[in-house]
């Protein structure tokens, strides 16, 4: 279990997600062992030891925005609620506890939150997650809480600007030191098609490490298949990207097989775009900017559509790229990306992140996820910077 500590101590630091000597991660078994800061693990342990489950991570984010949410009174219900996907599937809301909330018993205050939920945000000390039967649920949820915080903050700026003090220099740090651009440089990929299992499944492994490495998803989710003959392999649901050997699932095209079971819940969806456009490689990631734009919509307050992220009938563009709704899944998604996704090879789904497709390989399909996304964030910056520059101007 210590092992599982380190390494997952350390994917947290090589994701930029959290702050190094401000990461502990605490596991029960036998015995109880944590690993880090001295005051932060004697708290990590006191609350694992109120809880039924096998692990915990505390961290401070690497960046300042779920304290922002806090601050800006996005927890004044005591729930921060982001609109993307992972959110509203894995955790819901996100719980908030104030530091004037934790009281005489701070251990038994957190405690009791984290006892019905994934993950938490505590003022002043940052991200809380519990895994319930290992270490990686907790870094699993941990990473999930802060994909959804990073992208309601960036939500929320972009529509309210400014509001607190230190708030812009902590941003403009952020724009112009911590968001290098995405791109595919020193990359290999292999010239396709293939059509030996053993090329297929390297290089399916190999692109989906690339896809983690280059930021281009969060925690566990997105996923990657490859289309050969009567087979797709794809990976296998809840599996992470960086870790597919072993983890790949061949699938008959016509779904004869009991296979399928342990595939992506996005199987379907890439039967369905394999079938619509010919291609060969598909490549799912959940790039932030992506998320956040997606979920600008020039009608909102409009529209009377409620569910907009599942009931949307229109495709929006953002630069040339479709952007469709749909239930993720044999849902909404399987439906509304084949028609769009030919013309451009790449759609982005409402809150969800970008598919991307390569004709015969993933060259093409990893440098659609990066155009995308790096579109999609010089027009964040864009709309932000016009509607700062105004406001400034008042």
């Amino acid at each position: 279990m210590q092992d599982q500590i380190i390494k997952y101590t350390s994917k947290l630091i090589s994701d930029r997600s959290a702050c190094p000597g401000q990461i502990v991660f605490a596991a029960q078994d036998d015995i109880m062992i944590s690993d880090g800061e001295p005051s932060l693990a004697s708290l990590s342990e006191a609350i694992l030891s109120r809880l039924n489950c096998l692990a915990l991570v505390a961290a401070a984010p690497a960046l300042p925005f779920a304290e922002f949410l806090i601050q800006r009174g996005a927890g004044d219900e005591h729930e921060i609620v982001p609109r993307d996907t992972e959110t509203r599937t894995f955790l819901h809301d996100i719980p908030v506890i104030l530091k004037s909330e934790l009281g005489a018993d701070p251990v038994q205050t957190i405690a009791s939150q984290l006892g019905n939920r994934k993950g938490i945000v505590v003022e002043g000390i940052g991200i809380i997650a519990t895994g319930a039967l290992t270490v990686e649920q907790a870094y699993i949820n941990w990473s999930s809480v802060f994909h959804s915080t990073y992208i309601k903050y960036l939500e929320d700026l972009l529509e309210q600007g400014f509001m607190l003090p230190g708030e812009e220099a902590a941003f403009d740090h952020f724009r112009r030191e911590l968001l290098p651009p995405l791109s595919s440089d020193r990359l290999e990929f292999r010239q396709g098609p293939f059509a030996e299992k053993n090329i297929i499944l390297d290089e399916i492994a190999c692109v989906g490490r690339y896809t983690v490495e280059r930021h281009l998803v969060d925690s566990f989710f997105g996923n990657i298949s490859y289309a050969d003959k009567n087979l797709i392999y794809i990976s296998q649901t809840a599996s992470s990207l960086d870790e597919l050997p072993g983890c790949i699932d061949p699938v008959p095209f016509e779904n004869s097989s009991t296979v399928g079971i342990t595939a992506s819940s996005e199987l379907v969806a890439h039967r369905s775009i394999f079938e619509t456009t010919g291609c060969r490689a598909i490549l799912h990631g959940h790039p932030r900017f992506a998320v956040v734009m997606s979920m600008m919509c020039a009608e909102k307050g409009s529209c009377h559509v409620a569910d907009c992220w599942k009931d949307c009938a229109k495709v929006r563009f953002l630069g040339e790229t479709p952007v469709v709704a749909g239930e993720i899944g044999a849902g909404g998604i399987a439906k509304n990306i084949p028609p769009v996704i030919g013309r451009t090879g790449s759609a982005i789904v409402y809150g969800h992140g970008i598919f991307s497709i390569g004709m015969t390989d993933f060259r093409e399909a990893f440098q659609g996820l990066v155009d995308v996304e790096n579109w999609c964030r010089a027009e964040y910056f864009r709309r932000f910077d016009e509607k700062y520059a105004k406001h400034q101007g008042t």
